[in-house]
């Protein structure tokens, strides 16, 4: 039977927190938006973490300039998260955006708008 909790899986919600707090607090780049760390993704081997964010108040250009600045920016924040992680090697950073919150808010759009039909 195997583990049900595994280290790639307790990396990742670490990572997760440590990349939250790195970017709200340590990173002063006033060309990043308002940037939620949804999910991270590392590998078994812990060689690679997807990080998957959302970036609010920004238009379509915004949200992929945000994330190629993020994947430009990848070893400086992958070093600052080394600094408040205990591993001793850390999974390289790829960053992706997570559309689930727009599709989720047209969703909501959509409720919304079929419920005043209705009434």
């Amino acid at each position: 039977m195997g583990k049900e909790y595994g280290r790639s899986e307790r990396v990742s919600s670490q990572m997760q927190k440590e990349l939250a707090y790195v970017l709200q607090r340590e990173t002063n780049d006033s060309r990043f938006g308002f940037i939620t760390v949804n999910e991270v993704v590392v590998s078994k081997d812990l060689a690679v973490a997807k990080i998957y964010v959302t970036v609010l108040n920004v238009d379509e250009q915004g949200k992929i300039d945000n994330i190629k600045l993020l994947n430009e920016m990848a070893p400086v924040i992958r070093h600052q998260v080394a600094k408040r992680m205990r591993l001793r090697h850390i999974s390289d950073f790829r960053f992706y955006y997570d559309d689930s919150f727009d599709t989720g808010m047209r969703v909501a759009e959509l409720l919304a708008e079929d419920d005043a039909k209705k009434k």
